[in-house]
């Protein structure tokens, strides 16, 4: 008969670390030491969670049982607690399901998709007071790479803190909490990245926690904290989230495999295999439960290492061996007591305000219920503008080598198209010189796309918990853009309008040098689009160079408007080189459209009669005449402005409307780029 495992009742604290406890920072006193249920008391019972499996065509298949559609039990009746000044960790292969718990408890996923009950104090909890007292940070250390240690924790403060906390008590929160994770010796080291060196991977992850518990949560949760860290970092950041739990907080984090120092920061342990739970409760109750099973820990060796070895082998050879364990401790779990919290919710959470947790819980205290964001949208764009600002001004070659870019491109323009000549060949180089420029700026406009891609996944890390409004980035990330573009259109407009003899005097120059700067943030806000739907750098260049490409083949430059066959015509008119190029063809030939570009004998060069001698190209001329009745010398003007906009069919919008078009354009593709933001932003599984 198998012996009866007596574990640790689930309130008691780990002996590995009762000497500590009594050692705990003042505020952690407040909460009765490490575990307190007068604090907070999350429980879950029997989450259950399946997703349907894809159907596969047979010669794709790897299993018969594929072809037919199914489902995939990720979580299958999983429950456990945690208490304030607790840290839960949950262990467990790859797959077995670690984030999908963390995900569901942190309301991560769609409630009508997740089966079983989530209280804190026995109450459930409301979308936006969970968010107002928890904190959720993702695996990646995203940050802007050129700001500083304080800078990333100052942003920080300035989005998730609310406007009623002054400026100064935001720099005390944020000097306390560079102590409190152990980064003074960094706070005025830069992040870094590949290019730059900046702080290790051990304070980059601490960096990374602090900017999601700028508001002191009371809950914390944590996908694999510890992973990609070498074993003395990753034991540093334990520390860290125990001091966090010690100061009145839960702490509840996804661990693949802990070493043997850091599951002695661990009060408790959930340890998954395929979705169901092998064991939970204290961590020195591990070693015992093993030996209870028939599967000793060796002496002197790590019990969650050999766990884990052990239920990977299982599930792979003797898949009964692990039902047994889950059966073993699913009667274990039944005979413990359920921790009865001393206040209902709303008590506890001003309880913990007056006590110094949640920085922004003012309005919370007073009862009113929690806001969306902490600031309206206008301090949101400040803040977010601000820091693109000073990672900008960091990275100055950035800047420059665009002006440089534009610098090169318009040396070539100017020195090829030099000092165009009113002849038929200087009137087609103008047309192409037109086209060329413009396509120039679009296919220029693609070097952003991996600044913005990797901006966008630094929104998406920010916003899973509603640091800041989607549109607030959006709002930021337009002026942000617009800045440099200014600077981009004038070093070439100067370098090349009066270089290359363009009509229109200053007029002229004003309005050219506006469609160019409209043509920028057209083109950049086609780019800030793709970059917001896509996600693979190479993917984005390929699609962008692909489709600027059949906007310039339909802008009507290569083939007028009146030959594309009707079944293309749309992309003519969706075409974001047409009406740039119209209206710098407008702008050009319009200025004086009694301009002659072609006189007499000129209306043959640049045909097979140009090479004739000019006697008989006039003897031509006059028979030319003379079958039309008109009298045609070597001073009759053949072609005009009016006549080159006629031909190329530009003469339908006019270039104010032109200009207009091109300006609509940028601001509707930003429009498009919110919405694949806001798609993507999603943080709940379906």
């Amino acid at each position: 008969m198998a012996k009866e495992v007596n574990l640790t009742p689930f309130n008691s604290p780990s002996p590995l670390l009762a000497h500590q406890y009594d050692h705990s920072p003042a505020p952690a006193a407040a909460y009765g030491g490490a575990a307190n249920p007068c604090g907070f008391v999350l429980t879950f019972t029997d989450l259950s969670y399946s997703v349907k499996r894809p159907k596969r065509f047979p010669f794709f298949r790897s299993d018969p049982e594929d072809v037919f559609p199914g489902t995939r039990m990720l979580l299958d009746s999983v429950s456990g607690e945690v208490r304030t000044g607790e840290i839960l960790a949950v262990l467990g292969a790859s797959g077995s399901g670690k984030t999908t718990l963390i995900d569901a408890l942190a309301n991560r996923i769609e409630r009508a998709s997740l089966r079983g009950t989530i209280a804190v104090n026995g109450e459930r909890l409301e979308g936006r007071l969970l968010r107002a007292i928890s904190a959720y940070v993702m695996q990646d250390d995203l940050m802007f790479p050129m700001l500083t240690v304080e800078e990333t924790l100052m942003f920080a403060a300035e989005v998730r803190l609310p406007r009623s906390v002054s400026k100064f008590k935001k720099k005390e929160r944020v000097q306390a909490l560079i102590d409190q994770l152990d980064l003074r010796s960094a706070a005025k080291t830069i992040i870094g990245d590949e290019g730059h060196r900046g702080v290790s991977g051990g304070e980059r992850r601490r960096v990374s926690i602090g900017s999601d518990i700028v508001h002191d949560p009371v809950l914390l949760f944590l996908d694999e904290p510890t992973s990609g860290l070498d074993s003395t970092s990753a034991f540093i950041v334990a520390q860290v989230l125990q001091r966090i739990a010690r100061s009145g907080s839960m702490v509840i984090m996804s661990v693949h495999q802990p070493s043997y120092r850091i599951l002695g920061l661990i009060d408790r342990l959930i340890f998954l295999s395929r979705g169901q739970t092998v064991y939970s409760g204290p961590p020195h109750g591990l070693t015992e439960f093993l030996a209870a099973a028939g599967s000793p820990v060796p002496e002197g060796g790590n019990p969650a290492e050999f766990a884990l070895d052990l239920v990977c082998e299982m599930e792979d050879t003797t898949p009964d061996g692990v039902r047994r364990l889950v059966a073993s401790n699913s009667l274990n779990h039944h005979a413990r007591p359920a921790a009865v919290p001393c206040f209902p919710l709303q008590e506890a959470v001003r309880n913990s305000i007056a006590n110094g947790k949640l920085v922004s819980g003012e309005m919370m205290y007073r009862g009113v219920a929690p806001a969306s964001y902490a600031n309206p949208i206008w301090v949101e764009v400040l803040a977010i503008t601000k820091r693109a600002l000073l990672n900008m001004s960091r990275t100055p070659e950035i800047m420059a080598f665009r002006i440089a870019d534009m610098v090169v491109t318009g040396f070539l323009l100017a020195t090829i198209f030099w000092r165009l000549r009113d002849t038929p060949e200087a009137m087609r180089e103008r047309i192409s010189f037109i086209a060329i420029t413009i396509t120039a700026i679009f296919f220029t406009s693609a070097d952003t796309l991996a600044v913005f891609i990797q901006e966008k996944y630094i929104y998406l890390r920010e916003t899973a918990f509603n640091a800041y409004r989607c549109s607030s980035y959006v709002l930021s990330n337009a002026v942000i853009t617009f800045l440099p573009l200014v600077i981009l259109a004038i070093t070439l407009v100067s370098i090349i309008y009066f270089a290359v003899g363009l009509a229109g005097g200053i007029d002229g120059f004003v309005f050219f040098f506006l469609t160019i700067l409209a043509t920028f943030w057209a083109a950049s806000g086609f780019v800030t689009f793709i970059s917001g739907v896509l996600s693979h750098v190479v993917l984005c260049y390929t699609i962008s160079a692909a489709v600027f490409s059949y906007f310039l083949l339909l802008s009507g430059f290569f083939i007028n408007r009146n030959r594309i066959p009707s079944y293309w015509i749309w992309l003519h008119y969706i075409s974001l080189v047409k009406y740039p190029y119209e209206a710098l063809m407008t702008n050009e030939f319009s200025y004086d459209l009694s301009k002659c570009f072609s006189r007499g004998v000129q209306m043959f060069d640049g045909t097979l009669m140009g090479s004739l001698p000019t006697a008989r190209k006039e003897e031509v001329l006059a028979a030319i005449g003379q079958a039309l009745g008109m009298n045609i010398g070597n001073d009759t003007c053949i072609i005009t402005g009016s006549d080159v906009l006629q031909w190329q069919r530009v003469d339908q919008l006019g270039k104010w409307n032109s200009l207009s078009v091109i300006v609509a354009w940028g601001f509707f593709f930003r429009l498009l780029f919110y919405f694949s933001l806001l798609w993507g932003s999603r943080s709940k599984r379906e």
